[in-house]
């Protein structure tokens, strides 16, 4: 084997470790879950959930079956994660709730998104 042909082997080695190490692990995600409430199109009162949310990532709370551009309302934060909750979608906005693990909120607060530590 010659000086470049090892020379090119050592750098796609090195490459490839160095790979592996930048590619990060499973996200962390709170354990529990988010309930919430919204009106369906029909008129109907209906809950929502999402299940061991994934911590640091906003997720909008648009429910398939509600009336379009509506917020949701009364959420109850039953994760081990803080949730920090949104009238704006995307988590954008001054308008915001904070809700540690296992707090809730009554049929006043309305929200659009929210996002766990």
């Amino acid at each position: 084997m010659s000086l470049r042909s090892l020379t090119k082997a050592l750098g796609a080695t090195a490459g490839a470790a160095v790979l592996l190490v930048a590619v990060p692990g499973s996200a962390s995600a709170a354990t529990g879950q988010f309930r919430y409430s919204y009106t369906t199109a029909d008129g109907y009162e209906a809950v929502g959930f999402l299940n061991n949310p994934e911590s640091g990532r906003c997720v909008n709370l648009d429910a398939p079956a509600s009336v379009p551009g509506a917020p949701s309302r009364a959420p109850k934060n039953l994760t081990d994660a803080t949730a920090i909750v949104f009238l704006d979608a995307d988590c954008e906005g001054d308008t915001y709730y904070v809700l540690p693990p296992g707090r809730g909120a009554s049929d006043r607060l309305l929200l659009r998104s929210v996002v766990f530590s």
